[in-house]
């Protein structure tokens, strides 16, 4: 039931629909209602009559796709793909492919996916790291879950605790209520349980004054409990679309509010953002009450299903706002909740995960990168709508990972995951390959690592214990920094390094070694670091000229040595120039072989690199 309130939108019928053929005309009525369960049958029906094609093929997968029914789509799907197809069958195959856990298969059709849509973002995201998997199978979990006592054997989802120990949830258990057509359950309910402090839930009950004939729910709650945003249908309001070729009417979901008075919810209204062209759905208010956060397939979005959140004062809504491109996707985006430490939980099914819809993770304060927050609440089936009362720590979340969606409590683990940031104390560039020593309150080094090419590395360690960095790279002065203790989550280690500076003799300037890679004469990115020094020490002297020399090793022939020296002199003089040093200050030379400072017939690759230097010599000061 979860896809529904994510991809699509309700509808009334009448008369008859269009169809692909006079065969498939009562299948095509049905799909077209988003009656899945009794549209695969009736397109099973012509399989079996020997009327299948290509297009009843594409149909029954697309169905058994939107009821996550994900060893059907598989038959279906597979099918489909022995003969060519667009791109979005193969990205589906792939999908439902890790739902059944099946990830080197649908590595495959992602494989084919990203080289009919290179530019896409999902299949770069693919191609850059397409063993994605084992890493996020490797990270620290955050929570510990276990499934809640209030499930049932029907969809159940969108749950949330407030602050008074009420938990509300929605769910399809009323079978007073019709079934829909999507997956044959019976029309959404809002529900109220008591959370009791050792985990237990009383007997779910209806919640009063809020459900109506229609869909409703899920729902979000102030932080004084006096008000709540709802999910229901446009249909309340008489509003929905009219699609005069197949004689039906669409409805949209809507947002609503309603207030508590005397313990019972009253005054319930449409809020004026909702639209007839468009769905609005899975509300979450922030901790002041003054942000509403919600996920829609608005225009001016990145994807189909966008999080967006809109200013709220009473009655008054400003204009929404997308979250932009570090939490939506060209995919779906749904089920955001927002923390009161401004921390946003969402889900997303275009991002890479453990298979169908995942739980993510993102600070909106410090703007970064969302993340999976991993197993156990991550499955490869569909996780989603992940709620966190910070206070009384404590999650809620669902999955069908049962073969239903179902309600699960989460508690964090205690542990913290801290991101080191190595980067240039002058030029605050980050720093690659610098070693990071993690040593604890006993003075134990716990790990080490290296910062990669944006400067950074992350160490899972405990909370509640400070840390200290202790950070090296030839070229800067050892760092130490020292992280106070943290409580569960991230944390932010900003570890600059003072670059060494040069020694000014009477003769010469001496710094770090500058490093050519073998055999080139390029500049590397740690030789410009140290040659920016020189120009510093050039632009402090005005006077100051400089006769760089440039040598090699002994490994190749003398003229070859000679030759590669040269190149090597010319480029740090271009690049001593390129930074503003008047040409006339600046000169170069390559020496070959010719000035070895280790003399050795079998030298090591230590000795043969002192040997392959720059030299920077003072002609005037």
């Amino acid at each position: 039931m979860k896809k529904l309130y994510i991809t699509l939108s309700f509808v009334i019928a009448s008369g008859i629909l269009s169809a692909q053929n006079r065969q498939t005309k009562n299948a095509d009525k049905l799909f077209d209602r988003f009656e899945y369960v009794e549209a695969a049958n009736e397109y099973l029906k012509l399989i079996d009559k020997g009327q299948g094609d290509n297009y009843v093929n594409q149909q029954l997968a697309e169905s058994y796709y939107n009821v996550f029914n994900t060893k059907e789509a598989i038959k279906w799907y597979a099918k489909l793909v022995e003969e060519k197809q667009d791109a979005e069958t193969y990205y589906k195959y792939a999908q439902m492919l890790k739902a059944e856990g099946n990830y080197d298969e649908a590595n495959k059709q992602m494989q084919q996916f990203a080289s009919m849509k290179p530019n896409d973002a999902r299949a770069a995201a693919f191609k850059n790291n397409p063993n994605y998997l084992n890493k996020l199978k490797s990270q620290r979990p955050l929570f510990e879950i276990k499934p809640s006592d209030i499930s049932s054997d029907k969809s159940d989802f969108g749950g949330i605790l407030t602050n008074d120990n009420v938990l509300y949830f929605t769910s399809a258990r009323n079978i007073a209520r019709k079934t829909h057509g999507w997956n044959e359950e019976p029309f959404l309910d809002l529900y109220q349980a008591t959370y009791n402090e050792n985990g237990t839930l009383s007997e779910p009950t209806l919640v009063d004054g809020i459900n109506t004939k229609w869909h409703d729910g899920p729902a979000t709650i102030t932080s004084d409990g006096n008000t709540m945003y709802f999910v229901s249908e446009s249909f309340n309001e008489n509003k929905f679309e009219k699609v005069k070729t197949k004689n039906i009417k669409y409805g949209r979901i809507f947002l609503y509010s309603a207030t508590k008075k005397d313990g019972k919810w009253e005054n319930i209204k449409a809020l004026p953002i909702n639209s007839i062209n468009y769905s609005m759905r899975n509300p979450s208010i922030s901790n002041d009450g003054k942000t509403l956060y919600f996920s829609s397939d608005m225009p001016g979005g990145i994807g189909g299903e966008d999080i967006w959140k809109v200013s709220v004062n009473g009655d008054e809504y400003g204009t929404p706002e997308n979250l932009g491109e570090n939490i939506n996707t060209i995919g779906n985006e749904s089920f955001p909740f927002i923390t009161d430490d401004n921390m946003l939980y969402f889900t997303s099914d275009s991002r890479q995960g453990f298979g169908g819809y995942d739980v993510y993770l993102a600070d909106l304060t410090k703007g970064t990168e969302a993340i999976n927050v991993g197993e156990p609440v991550n499955s490869e089936k569909d996780d989603f709508s992940f709620t966190f009362n910070t206070n009384k720590k404590v999650a809620i979340f669902s999955s069908n990972r049962e073969g239903v969606d179902n309600i699960y409590l989460a508690s964090p683990v205690c542990g913290v995951n801290a991101i080191v940031l190595v980067k240039n104390a002058t030029t605050r560039k980050p720093i690659e390959t610098a070693i990071i020593n993690v040593v604890d309150d006993t003075n134990s080094v716990v790990a080490t690592g290296e910062s990669n090419d944006v400067g950074q590395k992350i160490f899972e360690i405990k909370c509640e214990k400070e840390y200290v960095f202790k950070v090296s790279k030839e070229g800067y002065e050892d760092g130490i920094f020292t992280l106070p203790a943290s409580g569960n989550g991230s944390a932010l280690v900003d570890a600059y390094l003072e670059p060494i500076k040069p020694i000014i003799t009477e003769k010469e300037v001496i710094l770090q070694p500058i490093f050519f890679e073998f055999n080139k004469s390029n500049i590397t990115a740690s030789g410009a670091e140290e040659l920016d020094k020189l120009v510093v020490v050039m632009n402090e002297h005005p006077n100051m000229v400089i006769f760089a020399k440039s040598h090699t090793d002994n490994r190749g022939n003398d003229k070859y040595n000679l030759n590669l020296s040269e190149r090597r002199a010319k480029a740090t003089v271009q690049y001593i120039i390129s930074k503003g040093i008047d040409k006339d200050r600046i000169s170069g030379q390559g020496f070959g072989e010719s000035e070895l400072k280790v003399q050795c017939d079998e030298c090591t690759e230590e000795e043969h690199s002192q040997n392959r230097r720059s030299e920077f010599l003072i002609i005037k000061k």
